[in-house]
């Protein structure tokens, strides 16, 4: 048993006061993962920032036509409210094709966001990892790598980001909210996570003592014409091997706006604007997705047990494509369902 001392902050700068008065401090909200990180003794934070009384839980119509999430809403009560629901079905589908309806009634909006990779190497105290111990080695680019990314990795790291949530989030140009110790300040979704590159150890782009508090959702939300289409070993309680949030804006059958976000392939979620871009003013067709689709792989890069991975994800944007199209909605399929694009 790891001994911790625990704050219940009742007040955003009580929690951030609270961070910077101790040494390895760390915030819980629901604790779905961070509790299982200190169990496996991958995280071991000597003081805990208890944040359920902060009154970050709301979710509230903005002045601008925008939706913004409380970072303590949890997963479950997000994805059920009319408005997400109405407004953002995207997101609806994509927060409930992750985890289990045990942990969305737990998870919240902003722990969704700082999820720590599920690198089989990075639980194994026994092996090396530049994500848990910087300089140690990356034990998964030689090993089996069958979860790991094809897309923006390094020589240093080549876990995946695991949120489903995250990969809307990314297609719908969220805006994060954050309080810290220099006050507050908004991260673009896009910028909040990192690339490993050289600093494996680093998820995202906030400061030391920095909290979330808010998600704001602009007011297009692509209500009409989405899919979050998920592939994974089994339909139930698994992470993404890959996963593709689409969205399109329809004048007939030629595309207005589009928006492509994948997960289970990169350390964060992964958008290609010169790839959203060529999608406008072309005909909704599979031959477009096609190009498409090959574009954004095109730097994809694999690494033995998870080389499938690139066709994989050049099917499954094809097929979110036509899905969001033709509003033939498929939140989940088997990975290995035989199908052709």
């Amino acid at each position: 048993m790891n001994s911790f001392t625990f704050t219940q902050a009742t007040a955003v700068a009580d929690a951030v006061q609270a961070n910077a008065a101790h040494d390895d401090a760390a915030y819980i909200g629901g604790g779905t993962n961070l509790i299982d990180l200190m169990k496996e003794n991958v995280a071991r934070p000597t003081h805990l920032i208890g944040l359920k009384k902060l009154g970050l839980d709301a979710i509230e119509n903005l002045p601008d036509g925008g939706l913004r999430l409380g970072a303590l809403a949890t997963n479950a009560d997000t994805a059920w409210h009319p408005e997400v629901e109405k407004r953002y079905p995207l997101l609806n589908q994509a927060i409930l094709a992750g985890a289990s309806p045990q942990l969305r009634n737990m998870a919240t909006d902003g722990g969704n966001l700082m999820q720590r990779t599920r690198c089989y190497y990075f639980y194994d105290l026994a092996t090396p990892c530049n994500k848990r111990e910087p300089g140690s080695g990356c034990s998964a680019i030689g090993g089996y790598n069958r979860v790991c990314g094809i897309l923006g990795t390094s020589d240093q790291c080549i876990a995946t980001h695991p949120s489903d949530m995250c990969v809307a989030l990314a297609a719908l140009d969220t805006t994060v909210r954050v309080s810290g110790p220099n006050g507050e300040r908004t991260i673009k979704f896009e910028d909040f996570h990192r690339l490993p590159g050289d600093q494996p150890e680093r998820d995202n782009t906030l400061e030391p003592g920095e909290l979330i508090t808010g998600l704001d959702l602009p007011a297009k939300g692509f209500e009409k014409n989405f899919s979050y289409l998920k592939l994974r070993d089994r339909t139930s309680y698994a992470f993404a091997l890959v996963s593709v949030a689409a969205a399109l804006e329809l004048d007939g059958d030629t595309i207005k706006d589009a928006r492509l976000a994948l997960g289970g392939v990169a350390h964060k979620p992964w958008r290609d604007k010169e790839a959203e871009a060529m999608l406008v003013g072309q005909p909704a067709t599979a031959d477009t997705f096609r190009r498409v689709a090959a574009k954004v792989l095109a730097p994809a890069k694999g690494y033995g047990a998870n080389t499938f991975k690139i066709e994989l994800a050049k099917r499954a944007i094809v097929r979110a494509l036509k899905q969001a199209t033709e509003m033939n909605q498929l939140v989940d399929t088997d990975a290995f369902q035989n199908s052709n694009p």
